[in-house]
């Protein structure tokens, strides 16, 4: 096994930090292909607002793919000095990427545990990579596994229980500011499916008025459908603003659409005195974060839902230990399974090599002894020689599936293919 899983998430990197690395579809073609055809390797990227994860698998005995090529290549993709990006890198290789991509699609290592979301979009990645031709055995046997395994955690531990996600803990910000919603305004910027998440929660608490606007003005009315709201035009996101209450904000933008000069210019003036809550939940962010004062403007970006996520999900971590335990079980039957694989056809070689070597010295045995033996003699000497072979046999196979759960098979297939000429 060569395989490494190499990135940054919300632990490790800053929001601005994550907006620099972020992928584009268009980006995150062109950095797949490259980086596939550059190493000659399996390659998948991972990127979503609170993670960016490169998974690579090359031949075993190959140079690795570690975490200071994934700094200059990140570094070279996104114009950033790879000093900056090497810090906020962790690797997990082999075993332990397995593991971490387990956990991944599980959600234990999301900023909301046990959220209903990574799983898909790493399923997309991969679907993504798999169309470009840049995943192979190794990565797609780990996608299947990865995704039954998050399943498994699923179904047995209860760990997504209840609705608690990143859409919802972004309302619970809003649950902290008013107190009642029924004269407020809600104005949604973007009609991703992140915008609609967030949007089902924040219509429960029964506003007085839903508005949506969009680049895509077909987009923005269809999102007004669903949720009973007026879609208005992208020009008038300034008024928009200034009569709303609540704004979400989950385009896909690569630069904030609201600067501060422009809010408090164009937006600020003609609020009057009320409160104005901003859950910027996009990443690159939206709103500049010099709009927030504290005040008259609420602004919270991704990066604020850590501080409020543990007592969100407190029940939801009583299924860490169980979910862990799992993955711990799922994560050595993949490694041993792939590992057994790998030597499987060196013990299929072994095997047919002996059998034909048996028949070549048995079968002219017994034509020589032709009428001479009872069929149960010709039988019980055929039994004989299986009885050897396997005898002969039996240590270098247990040694072969020994080192094969050690993950430590490859010198020793090379050596047992040499000792009995298994490929001539």
């Amino acid at each position: 096994m060569n395989l490494r899983a190499i990135g940054c998430n919300f632990r490790t990197a800053p929001v601005d930090m994550r907006e620099k690395l972020a992928f584009d579809p268009a980006k995150q073609e062109k950095a797949v292909v490259d980086l596939s055809s550059r190493f000659g390797c399996e390659v998948v990227l991972l990127s979503t607002c609170n993670r960016v994860e490169l998974y690579v698998a090359r031949q075993p005995g190959e140079q690795p793919f570690d975490a200071g090529l994934a700094a200059e290549f990140l570094g070279e993709i996104h114009s950033v000095p790879a000093a900056q990006v090497g810090p906020l890198l962790y690797e997990h290789a082999d075993e332990a990427a397995v593991q971490h991509l387990a956990r991944v699609a599980s959600s234990l290592d999301s900023l909301v545990v046990g959220e209903g979301q990574i799983a898909g979009q790493m399923k997309q990645a991969f679907e993504f990579a798999h169309k470009l031709g840049t995943t192979g055995p190794m990565l797609n046997a780990l996608l299947a596994h990865s995704l039954r395994v998050a399943k498994r955690v699923r179904t047995e531990t209860g760990i997504s229980a209840g609705h608690v996600s990143v859409s919802s803990v972004a309302v619970d910000y809003v649950r902290q500011v008013f107190d009642h919603f029924r004269d407020k305004t809600i104005l949604v910027i973007g009609a991703g499916k992140m915008a609609r998440l967030t949007l089902k929660h924040l219509e429960a608490l029964q506003p007085g008025k839903i508005l949506v606007t969009n680049r895509s003005p077909e987009k923005a009315a269809e999102v007004a459908a669903m949720c009973g709201g007026q879609a208005i035009p992208w020009n008038q996101l300034d008024d928009a603003l200034a009569k709303a209450d609540i704004a979400l904000s989950t385009t896909g933008a690569g630069e904030p659409i609201m600067p501060r000069k422009r809010f408090v210019e164009k937006v600020l003036p003609y609020r009057g005195t009320r409160t104005l809550v901003v859950l910027d939940i996009a990443v690159p962010r939206d709103f500049d974060p010099a709009i927030h004062d504290g005040d008259r403007v609420c602004l919270f970006n991704i990066d604020d839902l850590a501080r409020v996520r543990q007592q969100t999900i407190g029940e939801r971590q009583k299924a860490v230990a169980p979910a862990e335990a799992i993955i711990a079980v799922e994560v050595k039957k993949f490694t041993e399974d792939w590992n057994r694989r790998k030597s499987g056809p060196a013990i299929q070689q072994l095997r047919t090599k002996f059998d034909r070597v048996r028949a070549e010295v048995l079968g002219p045995l017994l034509d020589k002894l032709n009428g001479k033996l009872t069929p149960a003699d010709r039988e019980y000497i055929e039994g004989a020689f299986r009885l050897l072979q396997n005898k002969l046999l039996h240590a270098p196979i247990a040694a072969l599936q020994e080192a094969s759960k050690e993950g430590e098979s490859r010198k020793l297939v090379e050596a047992m293919q040499k000792l009995f000429n298994l490929n001539g």
